[in-house]
C-alpha cells in the first residue's frame, strides 16, 4: 500500500516562502506521476502543479513564477516551493500520485497566508 505523508505547511505573511515536502513509500515518485493540490474553504480541489514525465512541470497559471515542484528520486520525496506567496495562497495543500495501479493522495497540510 502506497502512503503519502505531507509536511511543511505552517502561517506565514505575505511576500513569504515555504516548501511543502510529500514523503512517499515503496518507490512511488519515480514510478508515478506527483501532483500537488490544494483547496480553500469552500472551493474545489484544483491542481496547483505536477510533473507528469521526466523534468517536465506543469502549473496552475495563479502559481506559475512562484511555485517550484521537484523530486528527489533517492528520497522518495516530492517537494513544492512556494514563493511569493499570496493570501488567496491559503488552503490546503495535498500531495497526490498516480500509477498505473493506483491513485492515493496524502492527508494535506495547512497553509496560511497573512495579508
Amino acid at each position: 500500500q502506497v502512503q503519502l505523508m505531507e509536511s511543511g505547511g505552517g502561517l506565514v505573511q505575505a511576500g513569504g516562502s515555504l516548501r511543502l515536502s510529500c514523503a512517499a513509500s515503496r518507490s512511488t515518485v519515480r514510478n508515478a506521476v506527483m501532483s500537488w493540490y490544494r483547496q480553500a474553504p469552500g472551493k474545489q480541489r484544483e491542481l496547483v502543479a505536477a510533473m507528469p514525465g521526466g523534468n517536465s512541470a506543469v502549473y496552475a497559471d495563479s502559481v506559475r513564477g512562484r511555485f517550484t515542484i521537484s523530486v528527489d528520486d533517492a528520497k522518495d520525496t516530492v517537494y513544492l516551493q512556494m514563493n511569493s506567496l499570496k493570501p488567496e495562497d491559503t488552503a490546503v495543500y495535498y500531495c497526490n500520485a498516480v500509477t498505473a495501479y493506483s491513485v492515493v493522495w496524502g492527508q494535506g497540510t495547512q497553509v496560511t497566508v497573512s495579508s
